[in-house]
């Protein structure tokens, strides 16, 4: 009677290839009641059997199989455009571009393909599969809202299987003066890889006190279950909102109930930025940044300057600025600052302008050319490795040997001084006094020392067991003589010894060494350092810039959280399709 079976999702049916009308109840009955009812003259105009009815058949099979193509092929092709969709709208918000940028992109595009594929034969089609392209603004909103929110799912899966994690806390004010909490978690799973991602970010719409962060972050972990018993370590810069001894985050964490006992230290960067102002080194750097400010404000005095190095032929065609809020760029100003300074001297002295004596006061230059504030210091063996560098300049100061201090060299040369006539106390004195402050804000770091040397040579034969094991059972509240036992037998493992060091604590067995796993869990959880908050707060500053301060703090997270997450590329894309 001319019907073919079709299969919709898990439910049969028959489809007239006649008329294409859908026969719901797949019944003898019902196909033959269809057939007499609605196509009652088809066996008069072609008679059973005969070649003609056959030929018909053939025909209207044909014409469906078509129909059925077609259709498969525009759903693929439908397919196709919003994956294309998907990923363009990740290049958008990954380069930190506004979601209207996709339209441009779209045009792009229709403009690009018009002259790349000219001469092609499916130009056309290749046409229409751009101009289905669907990146409206209001799309590639919707777009990034799905990523965003499936790159938090597998985030919240990671922090369910995880053994422990740690956190780290900055603030900082966007461009509509809301104050944003940007908070990263580092994850370490029972292999003992880690993996650090963004966790959230929390708005405060009024003010910033401890207990405000506390509480907002509080609110956070009770809408998120967020399985704060894993809890390892804190790590937060030194404002008083954050390590208060009784109001700021830290404190009250402590007091709850929720959380457990954990370490929290203050961020390495920032110590050494501290441990940095104990050099007494102001005046130079007020002085050099008023001379940098005094050029570079004017426009005139800028392109003038400018002129100037031009013509005198010097590598540099501009002068550097500072603040303290970049203070790691401190190095790269001065370092700047001291090569043009013949230029600078002379650029003044041309112009008139005699108000910067100190240009030409020697003892000044002096100062000035010394090179500290150049290291940068993010892991603890770095914070030793810079105390015996200071150590040993210090001692090569006293000697008066200047081949660490090219810079200071140089202008006593340009001096016509000998190097027995610096007065190299100065400079011994705020080294030590910097060494000093090393010592004091790294204590914390300095009580880890021990069991981060552990960690990485286990077999050491001198190492003190009892005070060892001593130390790893306070840090991560473990039991002392187990800890003890557990680092007895695991140096007198010979098969462990001859291990790679690489995957060496997941070699260990959780039955027997559950202590040392877990010792090497939590010290794999800990944060150096705000670094990944500092960061973000860049991030941020670009995506909501003043030609976005409209954005809500909802799209700020989606797009912080696309740019920086890892969990991008995995391979999920079929969810979106």
């Amino acid at each position: 009677c001319g019907t073919r079976r079709v299969e919709y999702v898990n439910k049969p049916s028959w489809r007239s290839i006649i008329c294409q009308a859908t026969i719901a109840m797949p019944k003898k009955g019902n196909v033959e009641r269809h057939f007499r009812t609605v196509h009652g003259k088809y066996d008069t105009t072609f008679p059973p059997k005969s070649e003609l009815r056959k030929k018909k058949v053939k025909e209207l099979k044909s014409q469906l199989s078509g129909q059925q193509s077609f259709f498969t092929q525009q759903t693929s092709k439908a397919k196709a455009a919003t994956k294309a969709s998907f990923r363009v709208s990740h290049i958008i918000v990954k380069n930190k571009k506004s979601f209207q940028d996709g339209e441009m992109v779209k045009e792009a595009f229709v403009e690009a393909a018009d002259s790349l594929f000219r001469d092609f034969k499916n130009k056309a089609e290749i046409t229409s599969s751009i101009k289905a392209l669907q990146l409206s603004r209001s799309t590639v909103t919707r777009r990034c809202e799905a990523m965003a929110e499936d790159l938090t799912q597998q985030l919240w899966k990671d922090i369910r299987d995880c053994q422990c994690f740690s956190l780290q806390l900055d603030e900082s004010t966007d461009v509509s003066d809301t104050a944003q909490v940007c908070i990263f978690i580092r994850m370490v799973f029972t292999d003992i890889t880690a993996k650090e991602e963004l966790l959230t970010v929390l708005p405060m719409k009024e003010q910033t006190r401890g207990e405000d962060i506390f509480q907002s972050f509080k609110n956070f972990i009770e809408k998120t279950q967020l399985p704060v018993y894993k809890l390892v370590s804190i790590t937060t810069d030194g404002a008083p909102a954050m390590v208060g001894r009784l109001n700021g985050v830290i404190a009250k964490c402590r007091q709850d109930d929720a959380f457990p006992d954990f370490l929290n230290y203050h961020c390495i960067i920032h110590q050494q930025a501290l441990c940095a102002k104990m050099l007494n080194m102001k005046e130079i750097m007020n002085v050099a940044t008023k001379i940098a400010c005094s050029i570079r404000a004017r426009s005139l005095q800028r392109r003038l300057f400018r002129a100037h190095l031009e013509k005198a032929d010097c590598d540099h065609s501009e002068l550097l600025l500072h603040t303290d809020v970049r203070w790691l760029s401190r190095g790269k100003f001065l370092q700047r600052f001291r090569e043009l300074c013949p230029e600078i001297k002379e650029f003044f002295r041309v112009a008139g302008q005699a108000e910067y004596m100190q240009l030409n006061d020697g003892q000044w230059l002096l100062d000035l050319l010394q090179g500290k504030d150049k290291t940068v210091i993010n892991m603890i063996s770095s914070v030793n490795a810079f105390k015996r560098k200071m150590q040993h300049l210090s001692l090569k100061l006293q000697r008066h040997d200047l081949i660490n201090f090219q810079n200071l060299a140089s202008e006593l040369e340009m001096q016509g001084m000998a190097c027995l006539q610096l007065d190299s106390a100065r400079y011994t004195e705020h080294i030590d006094n910097c060494l000093s402050e090393f010592d004091k804000r790294f204590q914390d770091f300095s009580l880890l020392e021990p069991v981060a040397t552990f960690m990485c040579y286990p077999f050491r034969e001198d190492a003190e067991v009892d005070s060892l094991a001593s130390k790893i059972a306070k840090l991560f509240h473990l039991n002392s003589s187990g800890v003890e036992d557990e680092i007895l037998t695991l140096q007198a493992d010979i098969e462990l010894k001859s291990r790679d060091h690489g995957q060496f604590w997941n070699l260990l067995t959780e039955v027997k060494y559950p202590n040392m796993r877990k010792c090497a869990a939590s010290l794999t959880a800990l944060f150096g350092s705000t670094y990944l908050c500092e960061s973000s707060f860049s991030h941020m500053k670009i995506i909501k810039s003043k030609y976005r301060s409209t954005m809500t703090d909802e799209h700020l997270e989606v797009c912080l959280r696309l740019a920086i997450s890892s969990y991008l590329n995995s391979g999920n894309d079929k969810k979106f399709t």
